[in-house]
């Protein structure tokens, strides 16, 4: 930034910080204004940061919120979801992304959030598809169950036909999730909108594997936590002439994610010369398209209001990005993490996990104590209220069923105040109420 523009920018934060003060958000003037000098700059002297004390690297924005507090339970996890090097045949380099690499700014984050880079090495297109149809197979079998871990689903393949399957319709050319158990079998057993028996298979379905992604439950015997981990796959056939294709037709830009190994640098070096110069411009309208849905229909502020942020900070939008960092570290944005960990006792317990139910119960009393702590009057009180159902309930709970109503009832609950928080404090500042209302205009159901 030019004297001028600080100058500028110093005049806007301060009614930002007006803003936000009346809301009760404290923001540091200076802090704030270093950063946005530093998120500015990006584009001069490289985007890409490698910290010499962690060896972690990425995008020079995403490094700015990245904090190495938890780095080693990141990689000691990291190490169960990711995908071995088959020397001269798969590489692959791990990142984390989403709320876990923003842990600087999200003092409560959600899901333990990993995305991979993974590039194979083959003469065509279609037997890179089938060493990766082999490798996730491989993955999900061995890391299916473990006495800290529990897989939940692979995302694989899309539906070749409709089908009905678990009382669901499913369409044709939407993603298939498997679990661990039709992935040994190699198929799932459904039936067609007729009634008829339809069998969709995993090598079949292979030359297409579309969205690649898996979901664990992880258990931290150390903390007594649980959370849901993922890694989501972005996939290359690298042919024999050095030309890369994208198994999904589109390679991932590097915008949010923060790699755990420098030794995958040369990787995702190779790689990322081929995003598409447009790659910002692409980004930006995915997560507008993804504001647009939860402002609009499937509605969730606090979803909503974590891809603004993204979208501010790349977008010169810093004062609002600023006053957004600020939000996620406030007290409230607690219940951002209940929602998601209540959604984690669900899985826990209805894919009848090898996990002890005693960590599963201390986990609702830490997310009682948590509550008690952070937050205070009737939303405390109301919440504390389903949370102590939900302990109760659970030590009647019978392992592989769905959770059951006071878990439904909390979780309604909290996503209810969730919005409400999120909801008042956005709309309570005039740009980004403006923002809102332009994206809700432009919302096409």
């Amino acid at each position: 930034m030019g004297d001028d523009q600080v100058v500028n920018s110093s005049a806007d934060l301060k009614r930002i910080i007006e803003s936000a003060r009346r809301l009760g958000v404290e923001i540091d003037e200076s802090d704030a204004l270093q950063w946005m000098a530093a998120v500015a700059n990006w584009k001069t002297g490289g985007d890409i940061t490698v910290s010499e004390k962690t060896g972690v690297f990425g995008h020079r924005i995403a490094m700015l919120d990245f904090s190495d507090a938890d780095l080693a339970r990141f990689r000691q996890v990291g190490s169960l979801v990711e995908f071995k090097d088959r020397p001269g045949v798969l590489e692959s380099a791990l990142a984390l992304s989403g709320s876990s690499a923003q842990a600087k700014i999200q003092t409560y984050p959600g899901d333990m959030d990993f995305f991979e880079r993974v590039n194979i090495k083959a003469g065509s297109r279609d037997e890179a598809c089938h060493i990766l149809a082999d490798a996730m197979r491989e993955k999900a079998l061995s890391m299916a169950k473990g006495p800290n871990f529990q897989l939940i689903e692979v995302k694989f393949g899309a539906y070749p036909l409709d089908v009905v399957r678990g009382g669901h319709l499913m369409k044709s050319g939407s993603p298939i999730a498997w679990t661990a158990e039709e992935i040994r079998a190699g198929q799932i057993d459904a039936a067609d909108p007729n009634g008829s028996p339809a069998v969709v298979r995993w090598d079949d379905v292979a030359l297409e594997p579309g969205w690649c992604k898996l979901d664990w439950i992880i258990a931290d015997p150390a903390r007594g936590q649980l959370s849901n981990a993922s890694n989501m796959l972005d996939v290359t056939w690298e042919a024999p002439d050095g030309a890369m294709t994208p198994l999904d037709g589109y390679l991932d830009p590097y915008f949010q994610e923060v790699y755990l190994d420098a030794e995958s640098i040369p990787v995702f070096s190779k790689l990322v010369q081929h995003v598409s110069g447009d790659a910002l411009d692409d980004y930006v309208g995915q997560l507008e398209k993804e504001v647009r849905k939860y402002i609009s229909k499937d509605i969730n502020y606090g979803k909503a209001a974590k891809r603004m942020y993204n979208i501010f900070r790349l977008t010169g939008r810093y004062y609002e990005a600023a006053f957004l960092r600020e939000l996620f570290d406030e007290p409230a944005t607690l219940l951002y993490q209940v929602w998601s960990l209540i959604r984690t006792l669900d899985d826990t317990v209805r894919m009848g996990s090898d996990i002890p139910m005693t960590v599963v119960i201390r986990q609702a009393d830490e997310l009682i104590l948590s509550v008690v702590q952070t937050l205070e009057g009737a939303e405390e009180a109301e919440i504390v209220r389903y949370l102590l159902r939900l302990k109760d309930s659970l030590r009647e709970q019978q392992s592989g069923q769905e959770l059951n109503p006071e878990a439904e009832a909390a979780r309604a609950e909290v996503i209810n105040i969730v919005n409400n928080f999120f909801y008042g404090k956005l709309t309570a500042v005039p740009s980004i109420k403006d923002y809102i209302d332009c994206l809700k205009e432009e919302y096409l159901p």
